[in-house]
Protein backbone atom coordinates (compact mmCIF):
# COMPACT_ATOMS: atom_id res chain seq x y z
CA UNK A 1 0.00 0.00 0.00
CA UNK A 2 1.41 3.40 -0.97
CA UNK A 3 2.14 6.10 1.55
CA UNK A 4 -0.70 8.23 0.17
CA UNK A 5 -3.18 5.56 1.34
CA UNK A 6 -1.84 5.34 4.89
CA UNK A 7 -3.65 6.95 7.84
CA UNK A 8 -1.52 8.95 10.23
CA UNK A 9 -2.09 9.08 13.98
CA UNK A 10 -3.76 12.50 13.75
CA UNK A 11 -6.17 11.33 11.04
CA UNK A 12 -6.96 8.13 12.92
CA UNK A 13 -7.63 9.99 16.15
CA UNK A 14 -9.89 12.52 14.43
CA UNK A 15 -11.89 9.82 12.66
CA UNK A 16 -12.26 7.89 15.93
CA UNK A 17 -13.61 10.99 17.65
CA UNK A 18 -16.16 11.47 14.86
CA UNK A 19 -17.09 7.79 15.09
CA UNK A 20 -17.56 8.13 18.86
CA UNK A 21 -19.93 11.06 18.35
CA UNK A 22 -21.82 9.05 15.73
CA UNK A 23 -22.12 6.10 18.15
CA UNK A 24 -23.41 8.45 20.85
CA UNK A 25 -25.88 9.97 18.39
CA UNK A 26 -27.11 6.51 17.40
CA UNK A 27 -27.55 5.43 21.02
CA UNK A 28 -29.44 8.60 21.96
CA UNK A 29 -31.56 8.57 18.81
CA UNK A 30 -32.54 4.92 19.22
CA UNK A 31 -33.41 5.46 22.87
CA UNK A 32 -35.56 8.50 22.11
CA UNK A 33 -37.13 6.81 19.11
CA UNK A 34 -38.31 3.62 20.81
CA UNK A 35 -41.76 2.69 19.56
CA UNK A 36 -41.59 5.07 16.61
CA UNK A 37 -41.36 4.38 12.88
CA UNK A 38 -38.12 3.80 11.00
CA UNK A 39 -38.13 7.28 9.43
CA UNK A 40 -38.52 9.04 12.78
CA UNK A 41 -35.86 6.86 14.41
CA UNK A 42 -33.49 7.69 11.60
CA UNK A 43 -34.29 11.39 11.92
CA UNK A 44 -33.67 11.29 15.67
CA UNK A 45 -30.32 9.52 15.22
CA UNK A 46 -29.26 12.18 12.73
CA UNK A 47 -30.50 15.06 14.88
CA UNK A 48 -28.69 13.78 17.97
CA UNK A 49 -25.47 13.40 15.98
CA UNK A 50 -26.04 16.80 14.35
CA UNK A 51 -26.48 18.52 17.72
CA UNK A 52 -23.40 16.78 19.15
CA UNK A 53 -21.26 17.92 16.22
CA UNK A 54 -22.52 21.50 16.42
CA UNK A 55 -21.96 21.84 20.16
CA UNK A 56 -19.01 19.50 20.83
CA UNK A 57 -16.90 20.18 17.73
CA UNK A 58 -18.02 23.39 16.05
CA UNK A 59 -18.70 25.25 19.30
CA UNK A 60 -15.09 24.92 20.47
CA UNK A 61 -13.93 25.84 16.94
CA UNK A 62 -15.83 29.12 17.18
CA UNK A 63 -14.34 29.82 20.59
CA UNK A 64 -10.78 29.04 19.47
CA UNK A 65 -11.25 31.23 16.39
CA UNK A 66 -12.58 34.19 18.37
CA UNK A 67 -9.82 34.14 20.99
CA UNK A 68 -7.04 33.38 18.48
CA UNK A 69 -6.94 30.64 15.87
CA UNK A 70 -6.83 26.87 15.68
CA UNK A 71 -3.23 26.81 14.46
CA UNK A 72 -1.95 28.27 17.74
CA UNK A 73 -4.23 26.18 19.97
CA UNK A 74 -3.68 22.87 21.72
CA UNK A 75 -5.98 20.09 22.83
CA UNK A 76 -8.09 17.31 21.37
CA UNK A 77 -10.58 19.51 19.49
CA UNK A 78 -7.84 21.79 18.16
CA UNK A 79 -5.95 18.75 16.84
CA UNK A 80 -9.10 17.56 15.05
CA UNK A 81 -9.55 20.92 13.30
CA UNK A 82 -5.83 21.04 12.46
CA UNK A 83 -6.25 17.68 10.78
CA UNK A 84 -9.30 18.88 8.84
CA UNK A 85 -7.34 22.03 8.02
CA UNK A 86 -5.02 19.90 5.91
CA UNK A 87 -7.94 19.65 3.48
CA UNK A 88 -9.30 23.19 3.97
CA UNK A 89 -6.83 25.71 5.36
CA UNK A 90 -9.55 28.23 6.22
CA UNK A 91 -10.36 26.25 9.34
CA UNK A 92 -6.86 26.58 10.76
CA UNK A 93 -6.35 30.32 10.34
CA UNK A 94 -9.09 32.84 11.05
CA UNK A 95 -11.40 33.14 8.04
CA UNK A 96 -14.26 35.65 8.56
CA UNK A 97 -16.71 33.81 6.31
CA UNK A 98 -16.15 30.42 7.93
CA UNK A 99 -16.31 31.80 11.47
CA UNK A 100 -19.45 33.81 10.69
CA UNK A 101 -21.19 30.74 9.25
CA UNK A 102 -20.09 28.61 12.19
CA UNK A 103 -21.40 31.10 14.76
CA UNK A 104 -24.79 30.88 13.06
CA UNK A 105 -24.49 27.10 12.76
CA UNK A 106 -23.70 26.52 16.42
CA UNK A 107 -26.21 29.01 17.85
CA UNK A 108 -29.12 28.48 15.45
CA UNK A 109 -28.72 25.01 13.92
CA UNK A 110 -27.66 23.39 17.18
CA UNK A 111 -30.62 24.88 19.04
CA UNK A 112 -33.05 23.99 16.24
CA UNK A 113 -31.81 20.39 16.31
CA UNK A 114 -32.62 20.16 20.04
CA UNK A 115 -36.04 21.74 19.59
CA UNK A 116 -36.78 19.40 16.69
CA UNK A 117 -35.82 16.36 18.74
CA UNK A 118 -38.33 17.50 21.35
CA UNK A 119 -40.99 18.15 18.70
CA UNK A 120 -40.60 14.66 17.22
CA UNK A 121 -40.60 12.86 20.57
CA UNK A 122 -43.60 14.82 21.85
CA UNK A 123 -45.37 14.79 18.46
CA UNK A 124 -45.75 18.57 18.36
CA UNK A 125 -47.70 20.23 15.57
CA UNK A 126 -44.74 22.46 14.68
CA UNK A 127 -42.40 19.53 13.98
CA UNK A 128 -42.21 20.01 10.20
CA UNK A 129 -41.89 23.79 10.48
CA UNK A 130 -38.76 23.27 12.58
CA UNK A 131 -37.53 20.46 10.34
CA UNK A 132 -37.80 22.56 7.17
CA UNK A 133 -36.17 25.55 8.88
CA UNK A 134 -33.25 23.49 10.18
CA UNK A 135 -32.66 21.76 6.85
CA UNK A 136 -32.65 25.05 4.95
CA UNK A 137 -30.18 26.47 7.48
CA UNK A 138 -27.90 23.43 7.11
CA UNK A 139 -27.96 23.69 3.32
CA UNK A 140 -27.31 27.43 3.49
CA UNK A 141 -24.32 26.78 5.73
CA UNK A 142 -22.84 24.36 3.19
CA UNK A 143 -23.52 26.82 0.35
CA UNK A 144 -21.77 29.70 2.13
CA UNK A 145 -18.90 27.47 3.22
CA UNK A 146 -17.94 26.41 -0.29
CA UNK A 147 -19.36 28.80 -2.88
CA UNK A 148 -17.07 31.75 -1.98
CA UNK A 149 -14.12 29.36 -2.12
CA UNK A 150 -15.14 27.92 -5.50
CA UNK A 151 -15.65 31.41 -6.94
CA UNK A 152 -12.02 32.18 -6.10
CA UNK A 153 -10.83 28.86 -7.63
CA UNK A 154 -10.42 27.07 -4.30
CA UNK A 155 -7.02 28.36 -3.18
CA UNK A 156 -7.47 26.87 0.32
CA UNK A 157 -8.69 23.40 -0.63
CA UNK A 158 -6.29 20.47 -0.88
CA UNK A 159 -7.64 17.66 -3.06
CA UNK A 160 -4.29 15.99 -3.77
CA UNK A 161 -4.84 13.27 -1.15
CA UNK A 162 -7.71 10.75 -1.20
CA UNK A 163 -8.42 11.25 2.52
CA UNK A 164 -8.57 15.03 2.27
CA UNK A 165 -10.63 15.04 -0.93
CA UNK A 166 -13.08 12.16 -0.55
CA UNK A 167 -13.42 11.79 3.21
CA UNK A 168 -12.86 15.24 4.73
CA UNK A 169 -14.27 17.43 1.97
CA UNK A 170 -16.69 15.27 0.00
CA UNK A 171 -18.07 12.80 2.55
CA UNK A 172 -18.24 14.87 5.73
CA UNK A 173 -19.72 17.87 3.97
CA UNK A 174 -21.86 15.82 1.60
CA UNK A 175 -23.66 14.21 4.53
CA UNK A 176 -24.88 17.67 5.59
CA UNK A 177 -26.38 18.11 2.12
CA UNK A 178 -27.82 14.62 1.60
CA UNK A 179 -29.59 14.11 4.92
CA UNK A 180 -31.14 17.60 5.19
CA UNK A 181 -32.31 17.07 1.60
CA UNK A 182 -33.95 13.77 2.59
CA UNK A 183 -35.58 15.36 5.63
CA UNK A 184 -36.92 18.17 3.46
CA UNK A 185 -38.46 15.53 1.20
CA UNK A 186 -39.96 13.78 4.24
CA UNK A 187 -41.54 17.04 5.38
CA UNK A 188 -42.92 17.65 1.88
CA UNK A 189 -44.51 14.19 1.79
CA UNK A 190 -45.98 14.47 5.30
CA UNK A 191 -47.38 17.96 4.70
CA UNK A 192 -48.90 16.75 1.44
CA UNK A 193 -50.57 13.85 3.26
CA UNK A 194 -51.97 16.20 5.89
CA UNK A 195 -53.31 18.52 3.22
CA UNK A 196 -54.94 15.67 1.32
CA UNK A 197 -56.50 14.33 4.53
CA UNK A 198 -57.88 17.74 5.46
CA UNK A 199 -59.19 18.29 1.93
CA UNK A 200 -60.91 14.89 1.94
CA UNK A 201 -62.53 15.62 5.29
CA UNK A 202 -63.87 18.96 4.07
CA UNK A 203 -65.33 17.35 0.93
CA UNK A 204 -67.15 14.73 2.99
CA UNK A 205 -69.08 17.41 4.84
CA UNK A 206 -69.95 19.46 1.77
Amino acid sequence: MGAEWELGAEAGGSLLLCAALLAAGCALGLRLGRGRGVADRGALIWLCYDALVHFALEGPFVYLSLVGNVANSDGLIASLWKEYGKADARWVYFDPTIVSVEILTVALDGSLALFLIYAIVKEKHYRHFLQITLCVCELYGCWMTFLPEWLTRSPNLNTSNWLYCWVYLFFFNGVWVLIPGLLLWQSWVELKKMHQKETSSVKKFQ
